[in-house]
């Protein structure tokens, strides 16, 4: 049975989030704002990709400890989207009180308690307008929350968004989100294809921007191929500038320059990718995950 909502306002995004743990959603149609922003040129898509590591009070890298860094920042880059992994449903409600009342956010609880972790989507409420939204599960039941049939340590899964920018005549595009299994080899190919599979289902028509710590070297595994034959690309191969390479899970220990990027940010091939970068902030040594945010300046064209 579909779930429709009338999300108008933040707080109900959060009861949709809410009603969503125990009824699957299906092509959520969000109705349109009629605040529509004036017509204007062009102007860029700033994309971050960051997984958050699960809110815990465990020392010396507890939530509270990294709060004032993540919200620091979050605060000084401002992306128009993020895609999340991990993120707790109370850590996301501080996450959504840190970025301000500009931010809203889509995502549900990969079990069926909203405690569990979200593949939450936050996006800048004054540059872009969700249409609809949905989950799926990476398994053989897509639509059966919680699912697991691939022997993935967890289950895992997607949440997409279509957006509409803010604007007169805005452009469109999807936004997809993900968090691919650690352990089971089998489970992420198994994944990559289901993610290829969804994303040839999608209006081919507008662009497609994928997000995700697909827990696999990019070049160095199979995955990272099957990813990119849903017709897509890596905004890190195909940005004209970027910042320096580390790897992109750290653990808290010394970054690796030239290290395996396990998290990605990627297009379809019209998306014009200004620049991309590895972002290593941290303040007095004290990082806002055990992974570092990646992030692209984009043009949907």
């Amino acid at each position: 049975m579909p779930h429709h909502s009338r999300v108008t306002r933040r707080p109900v995004l959060k009861a949709a989030l809410a009603a969503a743990v125990t009824t699957p959603l299906s092509s959520t149609a969000l109705p349109q704002s009629s605040a529509v922003a004036q017509e204007g040129p062009p102007r860029r898509l700033e994309v971050m990709s960051f997984n958050l590591r699960f809110a815990s009070t465990a020392e010396p890298h507890s939530w509270a400890v990294r709060r004032p860094v993540m919200r620091e920042l979050l605060r000084r880059e401002a992306p128009h989207v993020i895609g999340t992994q991990e993120g707790l449903f109370p850590q996301l409600l501080d996450i959504d009180t840190d970025l301000g009342p500009h931010y809203a956010w889509v995502g549900t609880g990969r079990l069926r308690g909203s405690h569990d972790e979200s593949m939450a989507v936050f996006y800048d409420r004054r540059r872009l307008t969700p249409l609809e939204y949905d989950h799926f599960w990476l398994s053989d039941t897509p639509y059966v929350i919680g699912s697991n049939t691939w022997g993935a340590s967890f289950a895992r899964m997607v949440t997409w968004v279509r957006f509409r920018e803010r604007r007169e005549g805005g452009r469109e595009f999807y936004v997809l989100n993900t968090h691919f299994d650690h352990a089971s080899p089998y489970a992420r190919t198994r994944s990559a294809g289901l993610l290829a599979e969804r994303i040839g289902g999608l209006d081919a028509s507008l662009p497609v921007v994928v997000t995700g710590d697909f827990n696999v070297a990019a070049r160095k595994d199979p995955v990272y191929d099957a990813v990119l034959s849903a017709g897509l690309v890596d905004t890190w191969e195909t940005a004209r500038a970027r910042g320096a390479l580390y790897g992109t899970f750290h653990g808290y220990r010394p970054l690796t320059p030239g290290g395996d990027r396990i998290d990605w940010i990627l297009t379809t091939p019209g998306v014009i990718t200004h620049w991309a970068q590895i972002n290593t902030f941290a303040e007095d040594g004290q990082y806002p995950s055990d992974h570092l945010p990646v992030q692209a300046s984009l043009s949907l064209g």
